[in-house]
Order: structure tokens, then C-alpha cells, then sequence
């Protein structure tokens, strides 16, 4: 048994019941191995699963987290090729905030040659969640006009990356003001390609950056907001376009627990589509939670075979916290001003100082 630190929630339903404990750590089982980790990317799922508000959140007690970067320790009968000291990235259907966690060996990859581990824990999540929208159920084309909400978050940027690879013409939204210069210089975007999201004229807003590509409709509609902004880009989506919708960031609250009469205000008021009209609209909307793919392990290893070819620089970390920071790290995330990816340092903090 293995000593180690986590942070645990007792019971969904507010950020402040995060806890950090000791606990022991069993020996990894057949098909597992043992990783010390060095850094944890986080993600919205992260929050929503605090709050109580993920289809997927376990019941009782446990440990947030998807996706992790780390040094394996120790390996389990029937793995082969992560000998111990490979360094990795990795999966794992909670459990990441941890300094050490035994994980499947068919979800974990090396790390990337010349990445660091922060820039590998903030890969595998929002990149599978970007590819898999685009070509498994985007079934994007080149020339295609795309619309991607949250451009500057990492979902949004590695989208960026895999529609600048297939040759798809982009519109990007975000939050704010602020994250235009980033996605101008980061992403090669032109202004005239960027809304910052107001959801009083956001229709016209659409028009006008439609215009600025030179499209009248759009072919595919990347959603991780909803809201207010589902309804004028979807009558937007042109004949045998796909909106593809994977978040809902408009339901995000803003304290350390729900306030449920706001939220179920905005579940009265959230969108709807009807199925009959979609039929003579030739439209198709489509929703997905990555985490489902946890259990269809055989399919990751072509998907990070794909991704190495369109992405090849490592993501961009917006902001890094210290792992006994993490609930400082989970509502600077809530609040939305983020650019980029947000990391938990594991590493003690005079390793962390050498590098």
C-alpha cells in the first residue's frame, strides 16, 4: 500500500466540500499501472461534477479529475511497453486529483518528446473531445464553414488546430474582449472572424461574420455553450449541417454552489428543437459526453495516431496552480476568464523551481 494525497468530495453539491486527505494506494492490478503524477489539466466537467450538476458524477464520495500527465512507478501483470520511469499522459474516469493513481494501461500515452507535463495533462481531453466532433460525428469537409463557440478555451484552440488542418473556414467566439489579441496572434484569426458573444444582437452578429468569410449558412456548429446562442446559430446551419453540442456553459453558476432557482429558470428556458421540422430542414443536432469513451478504450489509440498529425504544438497553458491550490484552480476555471488550458503543478515545489 502506497501512501498518498487527493482531493476528495464527500458529496456533490458545493465546491467548499472539497477536501484534501491522506489515503492508501493498493498495488495496480492486472492491466493497470501505478503513476506518480506530476501534473492534472483541469476541465468544466471537473466543476459541474462538484456542484452535482454531471450526468456523470459518481454517487458518494470521490475524486474529480479526467486527465492527468506522470511518471509510471509501478506496472501490473499482463501491460506491456510502460516499463517504470516512462513518462505519460493519461485518462481516467475521475480520480486525477491525486499525487499518485493506478490506471488502465490502454489509457495512457507517452508524453510527447519536448513536452512538459503540464502541457501533456492539458492534452488528451479537450483534444479527443475537439476530434471527435469534428470528423466523428462533424463529418467536417474542407471549405466547410464552421462555427466554434469558446475559441480561445481547449476545447476551442485545438478545434482551431483540426479545422486549420482540413482546410474548413472558421467564425470563433468567446467571452470577452480580452481573448481576441490571443486568438489574432495565437490562432492566425482575423477580427472579423472573432464575436465576442452579446445574446442581445448575437443573431446579428452571425450575419456579419458570415459575411466576412464569404458564407451564407454555416456547415457544422461546435456548442459547449447553449443558452440564449443555441437558436440563432442553429437557423443558421445550412441544409445537412450538424450542430454538435458537448457543453453547457450558460448553466455554469457562478457561487461555490448552485443557486437553484436560477438554474432552473435557465433549464425552463433551454433550448429546443423540433425533430419534425428538422426533417424538411435536412438539419441535424447532435450531443455527445466524452467520457463514455473511457470504456471503448480500443478506439483511443487511432484517435491519438490522428490528432499527432493536425496538432503539433503543445497546447497553450493559460494559467498553473499548485496542486494544494486546486480549489482555487477549479473556480478560477467557473469564472470563465480563462485562456487556454488551467494545470495543477504535483510536483513538490523545489522540482518545480529547477525546471
Amino acid at each position: 500500500m502506497l501512501k498518498r494525497q487527493v482531493w476528495r468530495i464527500g458529496k456533490a453539491g458545493s465546491l467548499d466540500r472539497l477536501v484534501l486527505q491522506s489515503d492508501q494506494l493498493a498495488a495496480p492490478g492486472a492491466g493497470e499501472v501505478r503513476v506518480a503524477v506530476t501534473a492534472v489539466g483541469l476541465n468544466f466537467a471537473d466543476v459541474f461534477a462538484c456542484l452535482g450538476l454531471y450526468s456523470a458524477t459518481p454517487a458518494g464520495p470521490f475524486v474529480p479529475g479526467l486527465e492527468f500527465a506522470g511518471i509510471v512507478e509501478e506496472v501490473g501483470v499482463d501491460v506491456e511497453g510502460l516499463p517504470a520511469g516512462t513518462k505519460v499522459i493519461g485518462l481516467t474516469r475521475f480520480g486525477a486529483y491525486a499525487t499518485h493513481l493506478n490506471v488502465s494501461s490502454a489509457l495512457l500515452r507517452r508524453l510527447p518528446d519536448g513536452w512538459t507535463p503540464a502541457q501533456g495533462a492539458a492534452y488528451p481531453v479537450q483534444a479527443i473531445t475537439a476530434w471527435y466532433a469534428i470528423r466523428d460525428l462533424g463529418a467536417c469537409q474542407p471549405g466547410s464553414a464552421v462555427l466554434v463557440h469558446s475559441a480561445a478555451g481547449g476545447v476551442g484552440l485545438n478545434a482551431l488546430a483540426i479545422l486549420k488542418a482540413i482546410g474548413a473556414t472558421v467564425v470563433a467566439t468567446v467571452g470577452s474582449e480580452g481573448k481576441v489579441p490571443f486568438l489574432v496572434t495565437h490562432a492566425g484569426l482575423r477580427a472579423d472572424q472573432i464575436i465576442v458573444r452579446d445574446r442581445r444582437r448575437f443573431a446579428a452578429q452571425l450575419d456579419a461574420a458570415l459575411r466576412a468569410i464569404g458564407a451564407d449558412r454555416f456547415d457544422l456548429i461546435l456548442d459547449a455553450v447553449a443558452g440564449p446562442y443555441f437558436a440563432p446559430a442553429y437557423q443558421r446551419l445550412g441544409p445537412a449541417g450538424r450542430l454538435v453540442i458537448f457543453g453547457a456553459a450558460d448553466m455554469m453558476p457562478s457561487g461555490v454552489r448552485p443557486n437553484w432557482m436560477r438554474l432552473a429558470s435557465r433549464y425552463l428556458l433551454r433550448p429546443r428543437v423540433d425533430p419534425i421540422q428538422m426533417i424538411s430542414d435536412n438539419k441535424s443536432v447532435m450531443g455527445f459526453n466524452l467520457i463514455w469513451l473511457w470504456d471503448r478504450a480500443d478506439r483511443l489509440g487511432a484517435t491519438y495516431d490522428q490528432l499527432a498529425a493536425v496538432i503539433q504544438r503543445p497546447p497553450h497553458i493559460g494559467r498553473r496552480y499548485r496542486f494544494a491550490d486546486a480549489p482555487a484552480a477549479m473556480r478560477y476555471l467557473q469564472g470563465g476568464g480563462s485562456v487556454g488550458k488551467v494545470v495543477l503543478d504535483v510536483r513538490p515545489d523545489d522540482e518545480r523551481r529547477a525546471i
